[in-house]
């Protein structure tokens, strides 16, 4: 069949009206990818027989003239941090190169239950440590608007593979921008959703007061479908939340009251960057809403804050990885003298140079006598940014700021230095760090690519968001 740029409505009317079936659209998307993912490295693994199978699958239903769900048959990738069962999982990292995943993650079951049809697990940066995706330990992927630039990270290979049409939508993670950097890289929409809101069980974690697993789709339509679909409460997840109903809010224009940060708009900003999205500001402002300039005074601190918490937790959950417990090496001609030579040579082989960095410094932070000067310091911070946001969000409905100071950079552009890489999460952090809901979405372009719109909630307000976020993307039509 012709795969055009589908929807997940679209597919689903295709689907019940007969037009295709979910056989066909399967393999024509597992086509696509192997056409066309070599110039892109989206995939580290496509799950060619296990998606045809549950695409049979709901063929039989349709033929039987029962109902099926909204996201029955809609083929979606997976991030590699993600498990699906029995399908290998690496996290990005060599040392989880022939991991198979012995059950599904919580977000797995859900969307099965609703007949998902899963081509495969995405690259990604090593164990989610990075912001381009050239921290993989096996290829960067490639941006679809620009083959020599970066697709964003760590969730990039799932951003990728949604912008080049190689998937309907996809699952990634944000611990600390991570769905929605790639998002605005890539010119999709990505959901981070509210800490809690959605399961992490099932997840490899990173730094587990942070990570959260999201959408990453081709319309904001598409990704109120999915968080839908995969939010609630697990009893498997201790750290996940009942949402409260909310009820049915419906957006005013003429009654929003949105709130621009001051902090966000920086000296050294992308010039270009800067003008769509106070171009898309003014849009929604032209239409009623009123714009309220508005200060969060601790955003400066949060990228500090953010590298000291984020590898902190992170060397207390990679501790496992010591390829006896977890994990595996491939070279089995080692001279190791004990059990502490294993160690070293294994977590040094497995492991690439970023997450070594990360450990180290996590494992500093958290030492005897530098654990109250580093790690608890920054825990009180962010206990100040979620004072300023919710300062604010009693004045404002939704706040409003750029995803990335920038548009993608080169591939290669800022690898060699770590410091330049991590600025690149300014702007997204600070989210992370007070575990609010944050959206992404395509309001313009920079240098002839994407740039992204952030729009945060309230804690549990993702309704607020995605229906603003539905305004704008008629505002901004995607690119």
């Amino acid at each position: 069949m012709e795969l055009k740029d589908f929807s997940i409505k679209e597919i689903h009317q295709g689907l019940v009206n007969r037009e295709f079936s979910a056989k066909d659209l399967a393999e024509a998307y597992l086509e696509k990818i192997k056409k066309e993912d070599k110039k892109f490295q989206t995939f580290l693994t496509v799950s060619e027989d296990s998606a045809i199978n549950q695409a049979k699958g709901i063929d039989k239903i349709i033929s039987q003239g029962k109902e099926i769900p909204i996201l029955a048959g809609v083929p979606l990738a997976v991030k590699d941090n993600i498990l699906v069962e029995n399908i290998r999982c690496t996290a990005g990292s060599k040392i989880l190169e022939n991991y198979i995943a012995p059950y599904d993650a919580t977000v797995i079951k859900k969307i099965k239950a609703k007949g998902a049809v899963i081509l495969g697990k995405t690259n990604m940066d090593e164990f989610a440590m990075g912001s381009s995706t050239e921290n993989s330990g096996f290829y960067p992927t490639r941006n679809p608007c620009d083959l020599t630039r970066v697709a964003g990270g760590s969730s990039g290979g799932s951003a990728a593979a949604a912008s080049a049409n190689l998937c309907c939508y996809a699952l990634g993670s944000d611990t600390g921008g991570s769905i929605r950097l790639p998002a605005s890289f890539c010119g999709v929409v990505g959901l981070k959703p509210t800490y809690g809101a959605v399961s992490r069980y099932g997840l490899i974690s990173m730094a587990s007061s942070l990570d959260q697993i999201g959408p990453l789709t081709k319309s904001v339509g598409d990704c109120e479908i999915v968080f839908n679909a995969i939010k609630g409460k697990d009893k498997m997840d201790s750290t996940s939340l009942e949402i409260p109903k909310i009820g049915n809010w419906k957006l005013e224009i003429k009654k929003l009251c949105i709130g621009v940060p001051k902090e966000y708009f920086i000296k050294g900003m992308d010039a270009e960057t800067e003008r769509a999205v106070r171009g898309a500001i003014k849009k929604i402002e032209a239409l009623g809403a009123k714009i309220k300039e508005i200060n969060l005074p601790h955003t400066k601190y949060s990228l500090a804050a953010y590298y000291l918490v984020m590898p902190s937790e992170a060397s207390a959950n990679l501790a496992r990885y010591d390829a006896i417990r977890y994990g595996r090496i491939k070279n089995k001609k080692l001279k190791i003298k004990n059990l502490l030579d294993y160690y070293l040579i294994a977590r040094e082989e497995g492991f690439g140079p970023e997450v070594r960095r990360r450990i180290m410094l996590g494992t500093y932070a958290l030492s005897a006598g530098f654990y109250e000067a580093y790690y608890l310091r920054a825990q009180k911070v962010r206990t100040k940014i979620l004072e300023d946001f919710k300062g604010a969000f009693e004045a404002v409905d939704i706040i409003l700021t750029p995803t990335s100071p920038a548009p993608a950079f080169k591939i290669g552009e800022k690898i060699s230095n770590p410091l330049t890489m991590y600025l690149s999460d300014i702007f997204t952090v600070s989210v992370n760090l007070a575990g609010l809901p944050a959206l992404s979405l395509p309001c313009g372009k920079a240098q002839g690519l994407p740039v992204g719109l952030q729009i945060i909630g309230k804690v549990f307000e993702e309704n607020k968001i995605l229906e603003a976020g539905k305004v704008f993307e008629k505002l901004c039509p995607i690119i």
